[in-house]
């Protein structure tokens, strides 16, 4: 899990490098996500990077009922990751990436919630990772790694390690 992460920490050494303009002008947080998802894809050869992405082949993606996280995406609360990293046919699912703007006021429960699900061994779905990063105008402001359905202490540890060793967040 920690060659995947590391492929994340590239793609947003990346982001920050190249899209500081956005980052500057404050834009929404799916253009941002878009972006950020354009340099994960060039880190993960033989993988689909998707954004918002509902499917699971040919399946919509639904969690189980009494969910605090909607299906229903007009409501802006899906169940759609920001960001996947997965192969469409198969499906195989390797990596869920929720991002927020350090200027979001909204729960970070919610996306928790959406993780904790989306990385739950007990669902056929199961994304083996799942990610939430908190995107500041210059660096990563906090993060979190989820893995079997719950947070993982020590990979969310050693991921802002990661972050702050390559500059990317003051830790």
């Amino acid at each position: 899990m920690q060659t995947e992460l590391n492929k994340v920490v590239t793609a947003l050494q990346e982001f920050y490098a190249r899209e500081a303009f956005l980052l500057e002008k404050d834009v929404g947080e799916r253009t941002l996500t878009h972006r950020l998802a354009v340099h994960v894809e060039s880190r993960f050869p033989g993988w689909e990077v998707d954004c918002d992405y509902d499917r699971l082949g040919d399946r919509t993606l639904r969690l189980p009922h009494g969910t605090i996280v909607s299906t229903d995406d007009h409501l802006g609360k899906s169940v759609y990751p920001d960001i996947v990293v997965h192969q469409r046919a198969i499906p195989n699912n390797l990596l869920a990436v929720e991002v927020r703007k350090a200027g979001n006021h909204q729960p970070l429960e919610h996306d928790r919630h959406k993780l904790r699900a989306l990385t739950d061994p007990h669902l056929w779905f199961a994304y083996w990772i799942g990610v939430i990063m908190t995107l500041g105008k210059t660096q990563v402001t906090a993060s979190e790694v989820y893995t079997s359905g719950a947070i993982n202490e020590a990979l969310s540890r050693w991921f802002a390690s990661r972050l702050k060793d390559a500059g990317l967040s003051a830790g």
